[in-house]
């Protein structure tokens, strides 16, 4: 791996603070390198030299092939539980953490290599990815983002000029990830689960540090980092309901410290308002499921809280796990607060009414009953505000309940001091015309595996501002046809 001058402003604390946490390593070389994707705005918030990265030069960086001055490659470790089963040792098996810069906000981010090659991690995988994840997680992330829910996000997507066998050939790629950190729920079990209760106090301290500065040197710092992370999780977890999201892979692993979302392996938008809906392939069980993303949040964090205890307190476990225990208590009514807020600013209405979660839990049973789309449902309700509800009736086969329904609806709306227009304009602002539809996901990657990416370019564009309507973006705003079929997606390792 050879170096190149100094484009990355890298100031690397978890490999300068945190020895032992990690273990150094470099990329594998690939024998042609090409940028595919290249994220100019972030990298401009980011500080970077945009023009020197859009170059050969940088294709042979986000491939991991070079490495950058001043970055310091390393491989994280990390325990977890998948799908409810303890792995005590994970780690990045094929990630490589650069190094971390300090953006022109003043925010240190994770600058990270995903799919550049084995690591010893990489429990007997070839450490590579392909390019239809790779440009999934770009996809994504990207429209998390505009969507503005806390995620981390794609700098980069190269090709390596390698064919990689994933049920068949296909184009090897490497991902360039940002990240608030990478500081997992899975991390503080590594070392929990080993009894090294210095490295989790070395760990926590760390996290202190880097997300929440203003709990160093207080008392009950680890209790309060936990419940720091208890909120982000709670109101990250209401955001991703909110609009539709199906993460698919909540292990501890994939669950951040920081708060953001992490990972987009077998992640999926619902079309149809469905609980109980899952399109992972390898969650059989629906413990993924959109409806049951909060129970098992809560549950990750508990994880959390296990490793913590000896820290909360060193004298008395049992006062410490009744502490943990208050903490996480708080989860399902922060959760059920960010859902019930964002419900009301989805729906119009302004305050708080008793009725409130029943107007809103009706409105939904009836979508589930009536398959009815949930994007534009929300999306065509913002009409109903200013009087014409044809739009998001005509989603309904039967719409007798739901014409029911707008008259309680308005009801609650005529009560509020604001006018129509602005009501309609509100809801416009937090119900996305444009949604990763999964169909169009799918068209633009199977068009990307052939060489063509005009159709993930096109999808990105529209994905960037998705409360704005524009009709030459329609068939972006439209639900599957009806030929599509049930859909399955994949980790993609």
């Amino acid at each position: 791996m050879g170096l190149v001058s100094p484009l990355f402003p890298f100031d690397n604390s978890y490999a300068r603070e945190l020895p032992g946490f990690y273990v150094d390593w470099e990329g594998a070389r690939v024998p042609e390198p090409s940028l595919v994707l290249f994220n100019t705005s972030l990298a401009q918030e980011l500080g970077l030299q945009t023009s020197a990265l859009e170059t050969p030069q940088g294709a042979a960086i986000f491939t991991g092939m070079v490495k950058p001055e001043g970055s310091s490659p390393l491989a994280q470790v990390y325990a977890g539980h998948q799908f409810g089963g303890f792995s005590p040792q994970l780690g990045d098996g094929r990630a490589l953490l650069l190094g971390e810069i300090i953006d022109t906000n003043g925010r240190r981010r994770d600058i990270q290599l995903k799919g550049s090659g084995p690591t010893p991690f990489s429990r007997g995988g070839d450490g590579k990815a392909v390019i239809g994840p790779v440009l999934r997680e770009y996809i994504i992330g990207e429209a998390m983002h505009a969507l503005g829910i806390p995620t981390t996000r794609a700098l980069a997507a190269a090709t390596t000029g390698e064919t990689i066998f994933r049920e068949g050939p296909k184009p090897g790629a490497v991902l360039t990830r940002v990240a608030s950190s990478h500081l997992r729920v899975g991390t503080f079990q590594f070392f929990a689960a080993r009894g090294e209760t210095e490295k989790v106090r070395q760990l926590a301290d760390y996290a202190i540090a880097r997300h929440d500065p203003d709990l160093a040197d207080t008392q009950d710092r680890y209790l309060k980092l936990l419940g720091r992370v208890i909120e982000r999780q709670a109101s990250l977890i209401a955001k991703w309901v909110l609009v539709g999201f199906v993460h698919g892979v909540m292990n501890t692993d994939n669950t951040t410290i920081s708060g953001e979302t992490i990972d987009y392996g077998p992640c999926a938008f619902i079309d149809a308002y469905n609980p109980a809906a899952v399109f992972s392939s390898i969650d059989h069980g629906g413990r993924y499921a959109f409806g049951r993303q909060p129970m098992i949040a809560q549950w990750n964090l508990a994880r959390l809280a296990e490793t913590l205890l000896a820290l909360i307190d060193p004298d008395d476990l049992d006062k410490a796990v009744e502490r943990a225990s208050s903490e996480l208590g708080r989860f399902p009514e922060l959760y059920k607060s960010a859902w019930l807020d964002g419900m009301r600013a989805k729906t119009g209405l302004q305050g708080k009414e008793e009725g409130d979660q029943s107007l809103v839990e009706a409105l939904l049973t009836m979508m589930q009953n009536q398959n009815v789309d949930y994007t534009l449902l929300f999306r065509h309700l913002a009409h109903a505000a200013n009087g014409n509800a044809e739009k998001a009736r005509a989603l309904f086969e039967a719409p007798e309940a739901f014409d029911a329904w707008l008259i309680d609806w308005r009801e609650r709306v005529s009560r509020q001091n604001i006018d129509h227009n602005a009501t309609s304009t509100n809801m416009n602002q937090v119900n996305p015309a444009y949604i990763p539809r999964n169909h169009k996901v799918e068209e633009a990657l199977q068009a990307a595996e052939t060489g063509d990416y005009t159709l993930v370019k096109q999808l990105l564009e529209v994905l960037r501002t998705p409360y704005s309507e524009n009709p030459a973006h329609e068939a972006y705003a439209n639900p599957p046809p009806g030929d599509f079929g049930p859909y399955r997606t994949f980790c993609g390792t």
